[in-house]
This record gives structure tokens, C-alpha cells and sequence, in this order.
């Protein structure tokens, strides 16, 4: 409906300027007003363009209910599954409360976090459709704008009439010359007339549909704006809401943590190893006497790492006496 209205205005256009590029070649155009002039045409721009922007300020209207309305349906589907993640975590920490691990106590934590998280959701959920939603939708089932375009209407079907009289003007006025002088003189008078009280009631009632629109425009616009303000703020203080309760669930975890991780003894690592042998059969001096010594059962051996330290040497020594002695024995 609404491209064929605008189709229908284009085409009365264009027959205007045709009819005024026809008057001017027979002579009868001048000042007298028979077809729009400039001002009449600006103001005829200026109520289409209110009439585009009122009209698409109502859509982008829907366009915002319906996705406020979406979004709140969607994420009532989520509150619904994180509210039953809470109920575990809270359950899981009751059952096991008596137990000395972390694990209970953090369940708890979280599931008492997340339902404080869905409470400032739901809280956004209410601004929206009662702070958003709502005035908006009185809006776009307001009458005013209905009422401006009533306007609107009107001052396209006097504007048609309009242009239609003028016509009527110009074919008798070029009748003058012809038949009785007089008659059409009367007929041209009774012409003029009605094209004068047609412009007069078109001017009037553009000017208070010029006035309606850009009323109806003002309101949308200033109406519109502070709705998505709104909306942007709620959200705002949501997230902010939400970030200082993780901040301090993410702390709380952190400091369990800390608490029940055990902190491991220090213990320095000697870098030499020490070489001890001990015979706990016999002293010293049989150990050395005794080719057999070496492979005591008895005996312990610690290998040093470190090359050239001193028991390491005294190690060799008692080795090569031992070998020393066992050569002897085969002789």
C-alpha cells in the first residue's frame, strides 16, 4: 500500500511539471498560481520526508520489541539451566560439608555466586520489558501518528484538487476568445474562485499536518533514544554486577586454595658424595691383610661423583692395596 501511494504521488509530479511546461508554451502560465510553485513544492518534500522518517522510526520500534522480546525469551532458557547448576554445587557442598577437602566448600561458592548472577539478570529482564518494551509498544499503538497521517492524506487528495482546478482554470481561460465573452468569463470567475479556496484549505491543512508529523517526529526520536539509554545502562550495571561477584568468587577460590596446598620441606642436596667403607667383621688392618675384603658382604660402598676429593683418593688407595695384596697371593 504504501509503494503504491508513493507511485501515485511520483506520476501526480510529474503531471504537474508537464501541465506547467504545457501552460508556458501556450502562454497562459504567470504568477497567478495555476500550478505548484517552489515553496509549495519544498513544503510538499517536507511533509513526504516526515512522513519516510515517522514511518521508519515505527518500524525500527518493532524491530526493538521483537529482539528485547527475544532476547528475554533466550535468556530465560539460560537462567533456567544455570539455576540448576547452582542447585548441584549448593547440593554437592551440603552433602559433603563435613569433609576436610576443598572441593565441597568451592561447589558451594559457585553455586551460591551463579544464583546471585541470575537475580541481576533477572532484574535486567524486568527493566527491559517494563522500561523498554513497554513504553515503546505504546508508542508504535499511539494514535498520534495514525492521526498526523490522516492529516497527511488529506493534504494530498486537496493538492490533487488543486492541480485538477488549475487545469480547469487554464482551458477556460483559453476559451476566452471564444463564444460568449461573457459566460465564460463567469465560468473562468467561479474557476478562479474555487482554486483560490482550494489552495487556501491546502495550505492549512499542510501546515497542520507539517505540524502533527514533525510532532509525531520529535516524539519518536526523543522517545527512542532515551528507551535504548536506558536499555544500554541496565546493561551496563548488569555486567558490572556480574564482574564484581565472579572478581570475588575467582578470590575466595584463590585463597581456598592457597590454604589447603601443602608447602613441601626444604632440604639441601649436598653436591659431593662421600665414600664410606665399613667392615663390620673386622678392623681396619684385617681389611687390608685379607685379599677377600673386597667382596665382603659386609662392606658398604659410597661412590663419590666428584673426582680428586679427598676421600675419593683414600678410596683408590685402600683399593690398590687390596689389589696389591691379591697379585701377592697369586705369586
Amino acid at each position: 500500500m504504501e509503494a503504491i501511494r508513493k507511485q501515485a504521488s511520483r506520476l501526480r509530479e510529474q503531471v504537474a511539471k508537464q501541465q506547467q511546461a504545457l501552460l508556458k508554451k501556450l502562454g497562459h502560465f504567470g504568477n497567478d498560481g495555476l500550478n505548484p510553485d517552489e515553496e509549495e513544492l519544498h513544503c510538499h518534500q517536507q511533509v513526504g520526508d516526515l512522513y519516510k522518517s515517522t514511518t521508519a522510526a515505527k518500524h525500527f520500534q518493532k524491530d526493538i520489541i521483537r529482539r528485547a522480546e527475544g532476547f528475554i525469551s533466550i535468556s530465560s532458557k539460560q537462567m533456567v539451566i544455570v539455576r540448576r547448576f547452582a542447585q548441584d554445587c549448593c547440593q554437592y557442598g551440603t552433602a559433603n560439608q563435613s569433609s576436610t577437602l576443598p572441593l565441597p566448600e568451592v561447589a558451594s561458592q559457585i553455586g551460591s555466586c551463579r544464583g546471585s548472577m541470575e537475580k541481576e539478570r533477572e532484574a535486567l529482564h524486568r527493566i527491559i520489558s517494563d522500561q523498554v518494551s513497554t513504553p515503546l509498544r505504546a508508542l508504535v499503538t499511539d494514535s498520534q501518528l495514525e492521526d498526523a497521517r490522516l492529516l497527511v492524506r488529506h493534504y494530498d487528495r486537496l493538492r490533487q484538487e488543486v492541480e485538477a482546478q488549475g487545469t480547469e482554470v487554464a482551458r477556460q481561460r483559453s476559451k476566452q476568445g471564444d463564444g460568449s465573452a461573457v459566460e465564460n468569463s463567469i465560468e473562468l470567475h467561479l474557476a478562479e474562485a474555487k482554486l483560490d479556496e482550494l489552495k487556501s484549505r491546502m495550505k492549512a491543512v499542510r501546515k497542520e499536518a507539517t505540524f502533527a508529523m514533525s510532532s509525531v517526529e520529535a516524539q519518536q526520536q526523543e522517545k527512542t533514544f532515551q528507551q535504548l539509554l536506558l536499555m544500554v545502562g541496565a546493561e551496563k550495571s548488569y555486567h558490572q554486577s556480574v564482574l564484581s561477584l565472579l572478581e570475588k568468587l575467582h578470590s575466595e577460590i584463590t585463597q581456598d586454595e592457597q590454604l589447603t596446598t601443602p608447602t613441601s620441606d626444604s632440604h639441601s642436596v649436598r653436591s659431593d658424595w662421600s665414600v664410606q667403607v665399613t667392615d663390620r667383621g673386622a678392623d681396619s688392618n684385617t681389611s687390608r691383610s685379607t685379599p677377600h675384603g673386597l667382596g665382603d658382604k659386609d662392606d658398604t660402598f659410597f661412590i663419590a661423583k666428584e673426582p680428586g676429593s679427598v676421600l675419593t683418593t683414600q678410596f683408590n688407595e685402600q683399593l690398590e692395596e687390596l689389589l696389591f695384596l691379591f697379585q701377592g697371593d697369586k705369586m
